[in-house]
């Protein structure tokens, strides 16, 4: 019985390394295939840095919260902290920030705004000067997705960093 169980053993831990040898990552295709992962998309080579493109792109411009809230949570922080070492780099560049809500049972036109003052102090304390900001909230206007489920509704509990030249609406 023993020596079945060991000859079992063998055999599993054979096919074992079989299978690891066919999921190997090295790379089989033949060495004149391009590496198309790091090939530059078509429309974006000509980004310029400290453009709003640039902002869009690279830095990110929504913050998202958790329903009912206006708390900033680590996710949003990192993405507060990139949108702050960018704009430290390129002053010239205003920032009016819009907030969102969909979230049932909350007076949405007031958590909206709770959500742009909570990114526009996350800002100012990070060193961008409140003159340089002006926060609104919009509730359910311009909604990201129209629909009942929880996950896809996340979607609209934001606030977009938009860049400006020149202040407009408050």
């Amino acid at each position: 019985m023993n020596r079945m169980i060991e000859n079992t053993r063998r055999l599993l831990a054979a096919g074992l390394l079989v299978l690891a040898a066919s999921c190997s990552t090295s790379n089989t295709l033949a060495p004149s295939t391009p590496d198309i992962t790091n090939t530059e998309v078509a429309g974006f080579q000509n980004v310029q840095p400290g453009s709003e493109e640039d902002f869009i792109l690279n830095v990110g411009r929504r913050t998202y919260f958790t329903q009912g809230s206006a708390a900033l949570d680590s996710v949003a922080k990192a993405t507060l902290d990139t949108q702050i070492a960018w704009l430290a780099k390129h002053p010239r560049w205003l920032l009016k920030l819009q907030g969102f809500a969909d979230d049932p049972g909350a007076s949405e036109t007031a958590l909206s705004q709770q959500r742009a003052d909570a990114v526009m102090d996350y800002l100012a304390a990070g060193g961008i000067d409140r003159n340089r900001m002006w926060a609104k909230g919009y509730g359910k206007d311009r909604l990201v997705r129209d629909c009942p489920d929880t996950a896809c509704r996340s979607q609209n509990r934001r606030v977009v960093s938009n860049l400006r030249d020149e202040r407009d609406e408050p």
